[in-house]
């Protein structure tokens, strides 16, 4: 490819991204077709259509085979290794946080779990499902279990004021986690609350958390896959500091 045209298939690139960052095309709304951007860029049908192709394989756009080229929905990082706050992520990356409290009870610990917190079968555990929300729009359902030899006033906190990370963090100081990461068939629940697309799957993070020998929290975090991935660094020092 020659310098000039080179220079042509960037000019399409950026006229496209830079509508999509002043909100000409806000996420799944279609862009200019092939034919609309050779008018309106001054390139040749092949310069349009290669930028529109590369864009989609960056993730900015998404083919709707007989429809067009639409504005894919920009995927929220998580980091993996570390455990952090979602409240402050959310904050970081200039949103707005918020969440909703969906249960907050004591219950006989589930069956399946006994093992996890050695505990018997009839003994009790604390239960809370949340919904946290970025800009008012859901992101992650957080389903927990807590040890109450751990967290012995966890029912007493108001969440919407402080997270459940930030409060375990205080009264349990994490030594220890494990995750396991798998892209999971949403439920009716899930489709619902975090408005899931036609057929959309979660991408989902079993977390267990330790506080030296006693392990503190099991949950599990469910987030749109279309709009969610986790990144990850690892080096010899990195310390896990919140749960």
């Amino acid at each position: 490819m020659t310098e000039a045209n080179t220079h042509r298939y960037m000019v399409v690139k950026n006229f496209i991204k830079q509508g999509i960052e002043d909100e000409s095309w806000a996420e799944h709304k279609r862009v200019p077709s092939e034919n609309q951007l050779v008018e309106t860029c001054g390139v040749s049908r092949m310069t349009a259509r290669r930028a529109l192709d590369e864009l989609t394989e960056e993730g900015i756009l998404y083919r709707v085979q007989g429809r067009g080229t639409f504005v894919a929905p920009k995927k929220l990082h998580s980091p993996m290794l570390e455990i952090r706050n979602i409240a402050d992520e959310v904050q970081d990356r200039g949103g707005e946080y918020s969440n909703e409290l969906i249960l907050l009870q004591k219950e006989h610990c589930p069956t399946h779990l006994l093992h996890y917190f050695d505990l018997e079968e009839g003994e009790d555990i604390f239960h809370s499902i949340m919904v946290h929300k970025e800009n008012k729009k859901p992101i992650q359902i957080e389903q927990r279990y807590v040890n109450p030899k751990a967290a012995p006033d966890y029912l007493k906190q108001n969440f919407n004021e402080m997270t459940p990370n930030v409060y375990l963090s205080e009264v349990a100081p994490l030594t220890q986690a494990e995750h396991q990461i798998e892209a999971k068939e949403a439920d009716p629940f899930m489709r619902i609350t975090l408005k899931l697309q036609e057929n959309e799957p979660v991408l989902s993070i079993d977390r267990t958390t330790w506080s030296k020998e006693l392990l503190v929290s099991y949950c599990q975090l469910f987030h749109p896959a279309s709009r969610f991935k986790l990144t990850g660094r690892f080096t010899t020092e990195h310390q896990l500091t919140e749960l």
